[in-house]
């Protein structure tokens, strides 16, 4: 390993970890020479022990032979930089999470076809750009069952870097891709689609119909404007979630959890 520390935040090969923004990080003219920001050891190790290719390093001098050893053994040759916690946070602008950051490339992202191959269950995040509710969701899809994610483009970027620390790296656990098709179009991948609204013709989550189908797409939306007229007409089902005290929804990323468990395939 080549341990570099930083005597200026204009330094060569720094910039990853501060100048740069998401949209230059993600870089979509080149979208093979795209990278995301993976923080923590435990993220880290996830996202490795799931393929992903690391770049670089940016490591508190502390962690080097400390919370962070196991994750530069196992990422090679790749450049650590390094340097006092006050630097690296002006560097950053933020304080690191148990001190280290990895700078990783980007994979081709699949097609839809591909992440839906052999899943019973998927879920469909439309229009949701919260960063903590794009990663929660992941979570909960990975632990309650759900086999592959689709967002729409008006949705954030799961390798955005904050998504990917609240999911505690389910974001590499879990097929995902972009899904710029209506949702009607995933009839022809043998689904029928649920949209989680609030409709006079809705049905309540624990219709028997709903787990019954043997491949389900479950639709999201923001929890403030809700999912778009268009999307609730194409869909096969529009289903609530029974509420009591006058609630009359949930956060979405709370509301997915429960439609997972409750959808999740039993066959």
């Amino acid at each position: 390993m080549a341990i570099i520390e930083i005597t200026s935040l204009q330094q060569d090969g720094v910039e990853v970890f501060g100048t740069l923004t998401e949209a230059q990080l993600r870089n979509r003219l080149e979208p093979d020479k795209g990278i995301f920001i993976a923080e923590s050891p435990k993220v880290i190790d996830v996202a490795l022990n799931a393929g992903y290719e690391p770049l670089s390093l940016l490591c508190e001098r502390r962690h080097i032979e400390g919370d962070a050893a196991s994750i530069i053994a196992r990422c090679g040759d790749v450049p650590v930089y390094t340097g006092e916690r006050q630097l690296l946070a002006q560097l950053t602008g933020y304080v690191l999470t148990r001190g280290v950051l990895c700078a990783m490339r980007r994979p081709k992202v699949p097609s839809v076809e591909q992440v839906c191959c052999g899943a019973k269950r998927v879920v469909v995040i439309d229009g949701v750009t919260d960063t903590t509710n794009i990663g929660a969701i992941f979570r909960s899809a990975a632990a309650l069952g759900i086999d592959a994610v689709l967002l729409t483009r008006t949705s954030c970027d799961p390798l955005n870097r904050r998504a990917v620390r609240v999911s505690m790296g389910s974001v590499f656990l879990v097929p995902w891709t972009w899904l710029d098709a209506p949702i009607q179009s995933l009839n022809s991948l043998g689904f029928k689609t649920a949209a989680m609204a609030l409709s006079d013709n809705s049905i309540s989550l624990d219709d028997k119909t709903l787990v019954a189908e043997p491949h389900l797409a479950i639709v999201m939306g923001t929890e403030g404007d809700g999912l778009p007229h268009e999307t609730i007409e194409q869909a096969d089902y529009v289903v609530r979630i029974p509420m009591s005290h006058g609630v009359d929804s949930l956060n979405v990323a709370a509301a997915s959890a429960v439609a997972f468990w409750e959808l999740r395939s039993r066959l």
